[in-house]
């Protein structure tokens, strides 16, 4: 059977391709270290001003999509990204950094709009039982971005072997986020989406400022989402340490883009496989939580234990001209297993991250809100961590944050897992205010 425009896949693989144009294509200029740039500074404040407003219209995203729809906010949003990555073409040859500074502020209000109305159609379109599958195919479009985006710096600049990524990168990221921006019009309403069971995506079809402005203050009194909040703190902390301090300060500009398609590729190969898992009919959805929070438990402490044993080998940044080049198969091995094995990680993360929010509800909107919530202060998280590196905090330091952050994100992750049942169905009707809505399944802490 083929796909329908109406149906939840063909939606989600719309918002897959969309999201491969905008945030893949951002994820890949930000892979390679400082947004490309020999001098990591400008990247580095640019990031912080884009996660402190991020913080903002995250958790104000999800109200924002709910009142305004999916397709306008996308394609608001999406040009958000093509001014950011052009930024750096004026960056390039001013050497003035204020507007890239600006640019990252504005993408932050764009991209917390934008990953409200992506998470809300992820989680909220597909049936619970394929919750998993639906997060591994957006995840995989997702990521080809990344792997696309690593190429073109790798092909561009294979002939310079250090500097800064040339303007003809950045040209190729304004031209293709231009094009993820167009391809959120291609969104059909959520209220026509149906799921191929038959059934309608859209438990409620009306909202107003008031009734968004209530649930949003209301999260922050829920006890499960403020559990979630080391989770979500940690979830976009590490970037800057994988990002910056190993693929930026350890490898030749070349080498980089050439890191970045095996790390997206990686992330791919990630969330492909924990998704069996996730939607397994052979454990409860508890045990199915629990053994995913094994499974990211070893792989993260192997990551930093792996990235501890480098920081000994390599405490700071390389001089430029003794970066490691990808020809160089004696210190480049270890040093790029690790990176990419920093990719299957991630995914692994954000994908368990997602799979627990999405077993909250099955309400959209609800999930618009959790989902910016999570987005929200996964940002304030970033913002600290790319701060830190502007002010030249060193690499041990930042490692040595990371690695606690995560240890202290362990017991909530357990105690949101354990608050998961096997459904989270709607029982009965819903009011326009959510003040009579049920959910089975999930122990109320609201």
């Amino acid at each position: 059977m083929g796909l329908r425009y109406y149906s939840a896949m063909t939606q989600v693989i719309i918002v897959g391709f969309v999201c491969f144009l905008c945030p893949g294509m951002f994820n890949a200029l930000n892979g390679t270290g400082g947004g490309g740039q020999l001098d990591t500074t400008a990247g580095n404040n640019a990031n912080t001003a884009l996660y402190s407003t991020f913080v903002v219209f995250g958790i104000l995203g999800g109200a924002i999509v709910n009142l305004c729809g999916v397709r306008w906010t996308i394609f608001g949003s999406g040009f958000t990204y093509a001014l950011y990555s052009g930024s750096y073409i004026y960056l390039n040859h001013t050497g003035k950094s204020s507007f890239t500074i600006a640019a990252g502020a504005i993408l932050g209000v764009g991209a917390g709009i934008l990953w409200a109305a992506q998470g809300m159609i992820m989680v909220s379109y597909p049936r619970e039982e394929e919750k998993g599958k639906y997060i591994a195919i957006f995840w995989v479009i997702f990521n080809l971005g990344g792997m696309l985006g690593g190429i073109l710096p790798f092909a561009i600049n294979y002939k310079k072997d250090n500097g800064s990524l040339a303007d003809g990168v950045y040209i190729a990221f304004v031209v293709l986020e231009c094009l993820g921006a167009f391809l959120g019009l291609a969104l059909a309403p959520p209220s026509k989406v149906t799921r191929d069971d038959g059934s309608s995506v859209v438990l409620v079809k009306y909202t107003n400022l008031g009734t968004e402005t209530v649930e949003i203050l209301k999260l922050f009194i829920n006890p499960l989402m403020l559990a979630l909040l080391p989770m979500c703190f940690n979830s976009n902390f590490f970037y800057t340490y994988q990002f910056d301090n190993i693929n930026g300060a350890l490898f030749n500009v070349r080498t980089r883009g050439f890191n970045n398609i095996f790390y997206w590729g990686a992330q791919m190969v990630g969330s492909y496989a924990i998704s069996f898992l996730l939607d397994s009919p052979k454990f409860t959805r508890k045990v199915r939580g629990y053994i995913a929070f094994g499974i990211v438990f070893i792989v993260f402490n192997a990551i930093w234990g792996g990235s501890l044993g480098l920081n000994i080998k390599y405490p700071e940044p390389l001089a430029l001209e003794n970066r490691i080049d990808f020809k160089d198969a004696s210190r480049a091995g270890g040093a790029i297993t690790l990176y990419v094995f920093c990719g299957i990680g991630d995914a692994l993360y954000q994908s368990f991250a997602y799979w627990i929010i999405g077993a909250l509800s099955n309400d959209n909107q609800l999930l618009a809100r959790y989902i910016g919530f999570y987005k929200g202060m996964q940002s304030f998280g970033g913002a600290i961590a790319w701060q830190l590196a502007a002010k030249k905090v060193s690499h041990r330091n930042q490692l040595i944050a990371n690695w606690v952050l995560f240890a202290i994100s362990i017991p909530s992750m357990l105690y949101v897992v354990w608050s998961i049942k096997d459904h989270s169905e709607p029982i009965g009707p819903k009011d326009t205010n959510s003040e009579q809505y049920e959910e089975k399944g999930i122990e109320q802490a609201a």
